[in-house]
């Protein structure tokens, strides 16, 4: 068994979403974002994240726009396992609303700004509800580069995929306000769990994740 893991951060997130889990015995590789290119595909993005994939079979932990990520990688090579955390799994699992918005453009008009704080609505949708959290929401939203949020949100509500990886496990909550639960189904269910999930509800996220990758 591979023991090394590579855990893809979401949407307007660093690896400081991953900080309360426990992977201690495994080797732990956490993806750092690149500046997407003028017009650059999903497909294309993948490949050059490829360079730092540096073990055979890896196992691949996607958080939100990190599972979608860790999809296209797993495209592109041989996975012992793939993890999706609050994510989805195809195309068919985007939310109606946000192809609503992409047919629109809608969100091509959001000011990048807006992007880059927190508030009552914010908190809300990412489930934010300690002071640490809600902290912690702020710094990484406000560490975020514009370029590879726009681009990245313009990827996750346009996104066509139809291929599943057949080794693959979705962990996903009820609670989830960004991709709720119900379009997306999951293989293991956390009650109440948001979308910052890895944070607020680490205990159960890091039994589970430990269950999965031993298995």
């Amino acid at each position: 068994m591979n023991r090394h893991l590579y855990l893809f951060s979401g949407l307007g997130a660093d690896k400081r979403i991953f900080q309360k889990l426990d992977l201690s015995g495994y080797a732990v590789n956490y993806i750092e974002w690149l500046i997407p290119l003028d017009d650059e595909t999903i497909e294309h993005y993948a490949s050059r994240l490829l360079s730092q994939i540096k073990t055979p079979r890896p196992t691949l932990i996607g958080l939100s726009f990190g599972g979608i990520m860790a999809i296209e990688v797993a495209k592109l090579i041989e996975t012992e396992k793939v993890i999706l955390i609050s994510s989805i799994k195809s195309g068919n699992e985007v939310p109606f609303y946000y192809r609503w918005m992409a047919r629109a453009g809608f969100h091509r008009h959001i000011p990048s700004q807006f992007f880059k704080s927190t508030n009552i609505i914010t908190n809300w949708l990412f489930g934010t509800i300690t002071p640490f959290d809600q902290q912690l929401l702020k710094e990484i939203l406000g560490n975020t580069n514009p370029r590879f949020f726009s681009w990245a949100l313009d990827q996750i509500i346009q996104w066509k995929n139809q291929t599943v990886p057949k080794n693959l496990v979705h962990i996903h909550g009820t609670g989830d306000r960004i991709l709720p639960i119900r379009f997306s189904g999951s293989d293991i269910v956390v009650k109440k769990g948001g979308h910052f999930m890895t944070l607020n509800k680490a205990d159960e996220i890091n039994r589970i994740l430990r269950h999965i990758v031993s298995s």
